[in-house]
């Protein structure tokens, strides 16, 4: 049954989007380990509203704090001591997880998302810009992400059209071009669902 995390390059760069149309796409559930950060609401009532998936199909975080920082900041914060016991994978299938921030994020002070990536065994979806200086982060998240042995099943990126980027990326990387969201004006259900099977190809996810 097809389950993949979803990673960036940085925070910020369209990761949430990026799950709720693959969410969407797959009619998978949906799950966000750690939230961190409450201001703009939760990353998983964004997934909910541009999904269109049932809403239990919306899983609740094992953990959620108030600060929009790293997850072992926030969770001090909050006076939180993050046991990775309650990170284990949910049973539901199909099913895309959603990290925070880039790939090396502390989620405690001593284990970072690719630590925990490695200990999932998923395949893993690295979301990145197409913007200047995406080259060096995409590459350097692939190199930690293989270094910990987390199986890789392509790039996604983000943005205008960058032919030599993305190219780029995914020869030196070599990694699976997956496809590409531009920017929408118009960001709903109906419109990422449409730019994502434009920009996607379903057969890739499967």
């Amino acid at each position: 049954m097809t389950a993949f995390v979803v990673t960036g390059t940085d925070t910020g760069i369209g990761k949430t989007v990026f799950s709720a149309a693959l969410t969407g796409a797959l009619n998978a559930h949906y799950w966000k380990p750690v939230q961190a950060g409450l201001d703009d609401g939760a990353d998983r009532d964004h997934v909910a509203a541009l999904s269109g998936v049932p809403a239990d199909h919306v899983l609740p975080e094992a953990y959620r704090f108030n600060t929009p920082c790293s997850p072992h900041r926030a969770a001090e914060l909050d006076g939180v001591l993050i046991d990775l016991a309650n990170l284990a994978l949910p049973p539901q299938r199909p099913l895309v997880i959603e990290g925070a921030g880039g790939a090396l994020v502390p989620v405690t002070r001593s284990t970072t998302y690719a630590d925990i990536f490695a200990w999932w065994n998923l395949p893993v979806i690295v979301v990145a810009r197409t913007a200047l200086g995406t080259i060096n982060h995409s590459l350097l998240t692939l190199e930690a992400l293989r270094s910990r042995g987390v199986p890789i099943h392509g790039v996604a990126f983000i943005g205008d059209a960058n032919e030599d980027s993305e190219a780029t990326i995914c020869a030196m990387g070599e990694v699976r071009r997956l496809g590409r969201l531009p920017m929408l004006h118009r960001l709903d259900q109906q419109s990422l669902a449409i730019a994502f099977s434009q920009g996607f190809k379903a057969k890739d996810f499967r």
